[in-house]
């Protein structure tokens, strides 16, 4: 049935969208009206809330104090989006350019986290960033071999400074934060640069190097220019959902490395303000609508172009 037929029967348009918009409006819409009702309260005693329309939960937005969680977060997504791109673009060339057999193989590995929960998979980091963890036992392993082999081949003044291995501080710190969301963030990053990769029509770049670019200027100016998309794509889905982040800097950051999120959840449980973490959560997704209209003006002026 074509979209000609749905116009002229709208009542069957109606019956195929009906479940999906009354599933959308009861558990998104509905509960998010309610959040924005929240934002513009305030609370009247320990369970009653009072909407008032006001402006001052907004305001305490821009506080310093909140301002620097909110910069502290920005940051911390921003530098994981990026470790994400870096690594993620050789690993979907790897894959777009395998042998067609390998290609289903080498997916699976990409979306074999997923099969994990997502707290199991943040405490097993646990085991590995520790003080004692298995990351700095394979790094004072590393010390100790470069050591001896140095003394062994007479270059002992050469060796690696300190009588024996200071075990590195991973937790609560910000790089084993940005460790562990670059850790969960990866598969979303590498999927949709595959995906522009694979559609990527392979004969501009053998026309390139026929034409004597080399393979490094092909790279930047007709492969990167060509999957621009793609990685645009994995940028946004990759940084807000790393905005957002909770249970990451929770466990990861030992409570010293507080994104914003971690403080949306103080205001609805301990703190009780329910109308404050209303409007931090509301300020986190008009920053995801910008990132979306940037976006979208991308497309539309790359259209626009073409």
């Amino acid at each position: 049935m074509s979209l000609e037929n749905y116009r002229q029967q709208p009542a069957v348009f109606a019956a195929f969208a009906a479940p999906t918009l009354i599933w959308l409006l009861l558990f998104f819409i509905a509960p998010l009206g309610i959040i924005w009702l929240y934002s513009f309260g305030e609370n009247v005693s320990l369970v009653d809330i009072e909407t008032t329309w006001t402006l001052d939960n907004y305001a305490r937005i821009f506080q310093p104090e909140v301002l620097v969680l909110l910069w502290r977060s920005l940051w911390i997504a921003g530098i994981s989006t990026l470790v994400c791109l870096v690594i993620a673009y050789p690993v979907a060339l790897v894959i777009a350019t395998a042998h067609p057999d390998k290609k289903p193989w080498l997916l699976l590995l990409i979306m074999l986290p997923f099969w994990t929960n997502l707290l199991i998979r943040t405490y097993a980091l646990l085991n590995i960033l520790g003080t004692r963890g298995r990351l700095n036992d394979v790094l004072g392993w590393l010390w100790e071999t470069t050591n001896t082999l140095l003394t062994k081949f007479g270059l002992g003044e050469f060796q690696l400074i300190g009588e024996s291995f200071t075990p590195l501080k991973f937790l609560g710190t910000p790089g084993g934060v940005i460790f562990g969301i670059v850790y969960v963030s990866l598969p979303f990053a590498i999927l949709p640069i595959y995906s522009s990769l694979e559609r990527l029509d392979k004969s501009y770049l053998e026309a390139s190097l026929d034409l004597g670019a080399g393979q490094w200027r092909t790279f930047y100016h007709v492969l990167l220019p060509l999957t621009a998309a793609g990685v645009v794509t994995a940028g946004i889905i990759t940084f807000i959902p790393a905005l957002g982040q909770f249970l990451t800097p929770d466990l990861l950051g030992r409570g010293q490395v507080d994104m914003i999120a971690n403080v949306i959840e103080r205001q609805f449980k301990r703190a009780n303000d329910w109308p404050f973490g209303s409007a931090l959560s509301l300020f986190l997704l008009y920053i995801t609508f910008v990132l979306l209209a940037v976006r979208s003006f991308y497309d539309a002026r790359k259209a626009h172009r073409s």
